[in-house]
Formats: C-alpha cells, sequence, structure tokens
C-alpha cells in the first residue's frame, strides 16, 4: 500500500515519552482540507490519556485529561428545555463566544440538528434564542473559514444557511430572539428568522455584506423588507449601515429596547405569557399570519385564516378556555 499522510503528537512526561499518531485518509501530500478538527483532534488525545494518567513533573502542572475531554466534547450550539414554572419554553444558545458567535459549518450543522430536535418535541411552546457570551449576539459567517473555501463551496454554504434559517422561520411555535451586542450579516438574517426579536440598548443590528462585495445570502434580502418595508431595506443594505436598539425598534425591527443585559429577562416575560394560552390557538396564529402575508390579496389571505379557525374548532383546548371563563378561573391546556 502506498503510505498514508498522518500527524504525530508527542507528548513528553517527567519519566517518558508518549507518540500519538492520527492517521487520515488521504496520501502523501498533506491537504489541509482533510487535516483532522482540533474538535477531533482533542477527542483522540483525550482517549489516549483516559488510560494512561501521567504524573506530573515537579514543578510542573500537567493538563487533566478532564480538560481535555471537557473541550473535545463542547458544542457551538446548546439545546435547552426549561423546568417547571417555565415547561415548555427552550434555549437555544450560540456558544462560540472566543469568535463571537461565526457561523461555521459546524455550528449550522448543529443548529440544523437543534432545530429538528425542536421540531419533533410535542412539549415545546417557545423559543428563546440568545448567546452564551457578553457583548454579542453573533457576528455574522466565519469569514476565516470562508477564506479557504472555493466558490462551489461558498455557494453550497449560503444555501446551506438559507434553508437551516427557512428551516428554523417555519416552525410552529414562537422563537425570540435575545439580541445583547451585535447583530450583523448572517447574525442578523438568524435573527430576522425569529418571530420577535428583543434588543438590550447596547445592541448593534446590520447587513454589512456590500461592503465585501456580496449581498445578504440567508434571507436577509427578503425578510428584512417584510419587515421594515422596501425603502427602508434597501437603504440598510445598500449601504452597509448599522443601526442600534432605538432604530431599530422605531422601524420596526425589534420589538423591544431594553436596558444592556436585560433582553432575555424581557424574552422571558413575552414566553411566559405566551406559555399560558392555549398551544394550538398559538400556533395557528402564527400559521395564518405567515401563510396569509405570503399570498397575493386579501381574500386569499382571509381565506388562510379561516381555515386555521377551523382546525380549532374541534379541540379540547377551545372548551377549556369557554368552561375557564364561565368559571373565572385560568384554563388548564393540554394542546388537544
Amino acid at each position: 500500500d502506498e503510505p498514508k499522510c498522518c500527524s504525530v503528537l508527542v507528548l513528553k512526561w517527567a519519566d517518558r515519552t508518549d507518540s500519538i499518531a492520527f492517521n487520515c485518509s488521504c496520501h502523501y501530500p498533506p491537504r489541509a482540507s482533510r487535516m483532522r478538527s482540533p474538535r477531533s483532534f482533542l477527542a483522540a488525545v483525550s482517549g489516549h490519556l483516559a488510560g494512561r494518567q501521567a504524573p506530573a513533573a515537579p514543578g510542573h502542572h500537567s493538563l487533566p485529561v478532564r480538560t481535555l475531554q471537557t473541550l473535545a466534547q463542547r458544542e457551538p450550539v446548546r439545546l435547552k428545555k426549561l423546568s417547571a414554572p417555565d415547561t415548555g419554553i427552550l434555549e437555544l444558545t450560540l456558544e462560540r463566544p472566543e469568535v463571537k458567535n461565526a457561523i461555521s459549518w459546524e455550528l449550522m450543522t448543529r443548529l440544523r440538528g437543534a432545530i429538528h430536535k425542536i421540531e419533533a418535541d410535542a412539549t415545546a411552546k417557545v423559543v428563546l434564542v440568545a448567546s452564551s457570551g457578553p457583548g454579542v449576539f453573533c457576528a455574522g459567517a466565519d469569514l476565516k473559514e470562508r477564506r479557504h473555501m472555493s466558490s462551489s463551496h461558498v455557494k453550497e454554504y449560503a444555501n446551506s444557511l438559507r434553508s437551516t434559517f427557512s428551516y428554523f422561520e417555519a416552525l410552529s411555535i414562537p422563537t425570540i430572539a435575545v439580541i445583547e451586542g451585535a447583530a450583523l450579516g448572517g447574525g442578523l438574517e438568524l435573527a430576522l428568522s425569529c418571530d420577535l426579536r428583543i434588543c438590550g440598548e447596547n445592541a448593534t443590528l446590520g447587513l454589512p455584506e456590500t461592503g465585501l462585495a456580496i449581498i445578504p445570502g440567508a434571507g436577509g434580502t427578503q425578510r428584512l423588507p417584510r419587515i421594515t418595508g422596501r425603502s427602508r431595506a434597501k437603504e440598510l443594505i445598500f449601504t452597509g449601515r448599522r443601526c442600534d436598539a432605538t432604530e431599530a425598534v422605531l422601524m420596526g425591527l425589534a420589538n423591544y429596547c431594553v436596558p444592556a443585559g436585560e433582553a432575555y429577562g424581557k424574552a422571558l416575560e413575552l414566553a411566559r405569557e405566551m406559555t399560558k394560552k392555549g398551544p394550538l390557538g398559538v400556533r395557528m396564529a402564527k400559521k395564518a399570519i405567515d401563510q396569509g402575508m405570503e399570498v397575493a390579496d386579501m381574500r386569499s389571505a382571509l381565506a388562510v385564516e379561516g381555515e386555521c379557525y377551523e382546525q380549532l374548532l374541534h379541540t379540547q383546548d377551545r372548551l377549556e378556555g369557554l368552561a375557564a371563563f364561565a368559571d373565572k378561573r385560568e384554563p388548564v391546556y393540554t394542546g388537544e
């Protein structure tokens, strides 16, 4: 067989030296595009070390195996279900603060996987989209990663990101973007695919792609004018200008501007209000609004509303709502 390329890690301890080889499937010469990712590399190292605890050299601190395992297992997207009294609320958190949550291939893939889990969860009622890092929501595409992509790979990335955001937008339950700091490019496009946007007063929003001689490619040219109006969207996209949270509220781009650091609290407050309502009613309301806005005329839009209303006529929740009103008590909805 032809020799295969590999990377070798040499670990020098006080009493011995270990060499760990990581073979890949390509032949000489090595190609950067096929090298192992840092995540898989760390996973392999931690796996090797798990069975061979290295003694610490005098005066030195050894790196614990647990640290390597933690680094290897870190995910760029985290999905969490809140417990009572916030049952039904899910948190989708971007977890790449070291690069301002830049959207890499891996983050996009994990995001799509999280959306699939949300879609399959019958208990989910509201999703909050937030950042784990202070001062930034999402700075957009990972431009360092993109520099090494061919034109065909960039096209594939843009198509995948566009479809991922459309998949997220199509969720049947309400979604709320929690924006503290920068939401730029693909980061703002992610927020635009949410139903509501709550901004801290330190938020900065913009689509700067024309400054890179391209256009917003993950829905920005279509969702922004539907939210702010055509003329305002053209101004923001043609100039690449950023706006603050106060201006975002004035133009309808954001629902609320609150003191910095309080956007999550406001989003959670709204989510709690939504979870008290009939879940089927909320889902049908979202469907009626979204689908009605896409048809050509009012008559067709009203027909969409009528179809959604009819789907609720024979539900247990509708009867419970009427009974609770008559009994002057809070309704207990089951989603049936």
